[in-house]
């Protein structure tokens, strides 16, 4: 730099009673302004600048809203829980999956999971699991869920949805993981009066039903006698599918599954099962739920279990809205613009004639809501999944 031009702009800064010497551009010149001026105006720009505090605070208050968590989903390869999966890895949460393939399809794994095909009543197996890393919270979906199936083989839904959700709470004791999410039924209520709410009794009418009550019972033992956290939801009628179609249901015999059968033509017609139930019209009335919303729920009960005081928290999952088989077969022919081939056939036994929920606590409490519920999304979902 020219020492005579340095010269003349300390000379200037003096004559200015004060100022500064800075780079404008490549070059030097003085600036008017004095130190003291200097600071107060820099300090004004920082709180200005939209990358300064208040962009850090938001930083904070974003990590104190979301804390990546570990969750154990159990049955994590069937059709709710492969939903629930997906979801979770989505917002960032790390998933171990333990399904033995049973009814639930490896292609339903979602990717980022890690999965291990295994035997949910495994002591051994929940254990090591359990005790490989930390985990928040335990989704426990893994079940037998056909009521049909139940009147037959009562042995076998005894022991998969209450036995092993006695060797799963057991083996959480031991690793001192106190928080589950457990997915339990309407069909511990029976056949009441409705809409039914979490405070009517309990009176099932099928295997299905008592094998989910007994395991709410040894949760609720685990809750007052151990310390545990549990959510325990009671699913109504769960159907639809996510927006792709790409994860596939788990079960034929629901009447969604047997009705897009139909649709896409791999039957020739679809069974109804009963037509002089007392209904409106004499066809089963049921609250049909989608399965994204039942995702949503339990987002819900993660970000609220460990707030939660130590006990049992039980929750429906329902619209509060009826419909019928018949009512559900006219929609999804009105929807698809599709003729629906249909036969009357005998009652199965075990099916109530009607099962809607009361879904106010769910709503109050948790700030539930149903957004996909409608008819027109879960048949149009159905019939995307049904088509792959």
């Amino acid at each position: 730099m020219d020492q005579s031009y340095l010269q003349q702009l300390i000379e200037e800064v003096r004559q200015r009673n004060g100022g500064l010497i800075l780079n404008v551009g490549n070059k030097p010149e003085a600036v008017v302004l004095s130190i003291e001026k200097y600071n107060e105006l820099a300090q004004k720009s920082e709180t200005l600048n939209p990358k300064s505090e208040k962009e850090e605070q938001m930083k904070n208050s974003e990590s104190i809203l979301f804390h990546p968590k570990t969750v154990l989903v159990t049955g994590g390869a069937g059709y709710i829980g492969s939903h629930i999966a997906k979801q979770l890895i989505n917002l960032g949460h790390k998933i171990v999956i333990i399904d033995d393939l049973s009814t639930g399809k490896r292609e339903n794994i979602p990717p980022g999971a890690k999965f291990i095909e295994g035997d949910c009543g495994d002591t051994n197996l929940l254990r090591d699991v359990l005790a490989s890393g930390k985990v928040d919270a335990v989704m426990h979906l893994a079940a037998s869920i056909e009521v049909e199936e139940s009147v037959r083989l009562p042995v076998k839904y005894l022991q998969n949805n209450c036995l092993n959700t006695a060797n799963l709470l057991s083996a959480m004791d031991e690793a001192n993981v106190k928080n589950i999410i457990f997915s339990s039924t309407a069909a511990v209520y029976g056949d009441q009066a409705e809409p039914l709410s979490e405070t009517d009794k309990t009176s099932p009418n099928n295997p299905y039903g008592h094998s989910k009550l007994l395991a709410e019972k040894v949760i609720k033992y685990y809750c007052e006698h151990k310390d545990f956290r549990a959510i325990i939801f009671r699913y109504f009628n769960a159907c639809g599918s996510s927006f792709d179609g790409k994860i596939q249901g788990t079960h034929d015999s629901h009447l969604l599954a047997k009705l897009m059968q139909v649709v896409v033509g791999k039957e020739e017609e679809l069974v109804v099962y009963g037509s002089d139930y007392e209904t409106h019209d004499g066809t089963c009335v049921r609250d049909y739920v989608h399965v994204l919303d039942i995702v949503s729920a339990h987002l819900l009960a993660l970000d609220k279990i460990a707030s939660l005081p130590p006990g049992c928290h039980l929750f429906n999952i329902g619209t509060g809205r009826g419909v019928s088989v018949l009512e559900m077969v006219n929609a999804a022919a009105e929807v698809l613009n599709k003729m629906v081939p249909m036969q009357l056939g005998p009652k199965r036994p075990g099916d109530a004639p009607s099962s809607v929920a009361d879904a106010s606590k769910i709503q109050k409490e948790l700030g539930f809501t149903a957004k996909f519920s409608d008819l027109e999304t879960i048949i149009k979902t159905a019939y995307q999944a049904a088509q792959n």
